[in-house]
């Protein structure tokens, strides 16, 4: 049913108070001179202004990754150097990732390796593990690290043959989807087999995961990350995609449907409604692109339009529909599930999208309300290559401690940053390999960050060339 202009007016007035959150994330801001107005009474005992976060950060020595002073890292996988317990490399290009909590106290995550294309045009693609390929052209998938309570880690193939594993979204009962960002078909770009789906993994059961089967009821197209409501069951996805931008989409399970392990293989193609959002302000106007919006605090209806042809053959899925149709972003990245919704991200909007330009959106849609909130907005960075502002949040997770944990994929220098439920930024962690000259570096971008399930270490990756790292120091609730 269409959310009416009424209902809609009714459910901002409500919203515009404040997102009903959990001791997460607040009506957070990143542009300059947009912070809440409660940061004005946070003081120290000597009467100056509390900073937040954990202080500056302090170089490596090393030359991987600095921390603020407290805080220490361990590698807990390096592409090339760890080896996966059948003796292969540690895979490159570490994405999305998440912790899941296994037996006698070890921690289990799973994470994907956005490897595209031929396995040729990789030095340590996922290798084909016998009963766990889905396309054995394809170069990328999951593996599953196990940290043990001792410290000993393993790690073996989750899933292979697939293509460009970007994000994806952990379960309510356990498992990973992984998601492919691609839409070749078979015979294109060396492929034997149609990508562009999502695939469970399972890291408590390896058996779980033999003969893959893409869950095709959730759409073929440039899949970036997804989330599943644990009460009406519904998935929430995002597209990373442009010409045009991509879309928010929701699918809906069929009538008796139950999630579980496993579950989802045994759907049809066609399975449930698969749609995408179209979104409207308070007077009603229709929003054709999330670029619109230049106030955090921004709220808009939404209304879900089916997709034609999910599977997107002949028709990329998000150019089925008109210009009126459905509203659009660019670089719609990671998700996750909290506070009774989803947050997910926006990027970043330059020429190719009809709003203004900015260098980032964190948005949480409500699915009771049917709106969606600007909860964080990132300026455009004057000078990515300096210390200071942020740019291109990516992959997310919601802090036990407080607020949103980001990791940042722009342009420049790259960090973990914090966002506080007050609305202030702070760094966390910043990447030191700097894989280009001294005149002219690079700094790859940080991917899968997420906490474990006791809190006590944040795990995040530095994609290229491929390293996980396990973060620990004195965390505390944000104030």
């Amino acid at each position: 049913m269409p959310l009416s202009r009424r209902d809609f007016t009714s459910r901002t007035v409500i919203a515009g108070a404040g997102v009903a959150l959990t001791g997460t994330v607040g009506a957070l801001a990143t542009a300059p001179g947009a912070l809440a107005a409660d940061d004005t009474a946070r003081h120290d005992e000597n009467g100056h202004p509390r900073e937040p976060g954990y202080g500056p950060l302090v170089s490596d020595p090393a030359g991987i990754l600095a921390l603020p002073a407290g805080f220490t890292y361990r590698v807990i996988t390096h592409s090339g150097v760890t080896k996966l317990d059948s003796g292969e490399s540690t895979p490159s290009n570490h994405d999305g990732t998440a912790a899941f909590e296994g037996a006698r106290g070890v921690t289990l995550l799973v994470h994907n390796h956005e490897l595209k294309g031929p396995r040729s045009g990789w030095a340590h693609p996922v290798p084909l593990t016998e009963g766990l390929v889905y396309d054995p052209a394809a170069s990328g998938g999951c593996t599953v690290v196990e940290v043990r309570r001792g410290g000993e880690v393993a790690e073996w193939v989750g899933i292979a043959g697939t293509s460009t594993n970007c994000a994806g979204g952990a379960t309510p009962w356990g498992t990973w989807l992984t998601c492919e960002e691609s839409e070749d078909l078979a015979g294109k770009n060396g492929m034997t087999k149609d990508h562009g789906y999502v695939f469970e993994v399972d890291p408590h059961d390896r058996r779980a995961n033999r003969d893959p089967q893409p869950v095709k009821a959730f759409g073929r197209y440039a899949h970036e990350a997804v989330v599943i409501d644990p009460r009406q069951g519904n998935a929430y996805l995002t597209e990373d995609a442009s010409g045009p931008n991509g879309l928010l989409y929701r699918w809906t399970p069929p009538h008796g449907f139950r999630h579980g392990r496993g579950k989802l293989r045994t759907l049809a193609p066609d399975a449930g409604v698969l749609a995408a959002a179209k979104c409207f302000d308070s007077s009603g106007r229709f929003v054709d692109d999330l670029s619109r919006a230049t106030r955090t605090g921004t709220v808009y209806g939404v209304d879900w339009v089916e997709v034609p042809a999910r599977d997107g053959r002949t028709t990329s899925v998000r150019k089925q529909f008109g210009a009126d149709a459905v509203t659009r972003a660019r670089k719609l990245e990671g998700m996750w599930w909290a506070d009774g919704g989803a947050y997910f991200v926006s990027s970043y909007a330059r020429s190719e999208s009809p709003g203004p330009a900015h260098d980032g959106q964190v948005w949480f849609y409500d699915p009771r309300r049917r709106t969606i909130r600007l909860m964080v907005l990132f300026g455009v960075n004057p000078d990515p290559s300096k210390e200071g502002a942020f740019d291109g949040p990516d992959n997310i997770t919601v802090s036990p401690y407080g607020g949103l944990v980001i990791a940042e994929d722009g342009e420049g220098v790259q960090h973990l940053l914090g966002a506080t439920e007050s609305g202030r930024t702070y760094p966390l962690a910043r990447n030191e390999m700097n894989t280009g000259t001294a005149e002219n570096p690079e700094y790859s971008e940080f991917t899968g960050v997420c906490f474990a399930p006791d809190g006590r270490t944040l795990y995040a990756n530095i994609q290229e060339p491929g390293i996980m790292l396990a973060i620990t120091g004195p965390w505390r609730r944000a104030r």
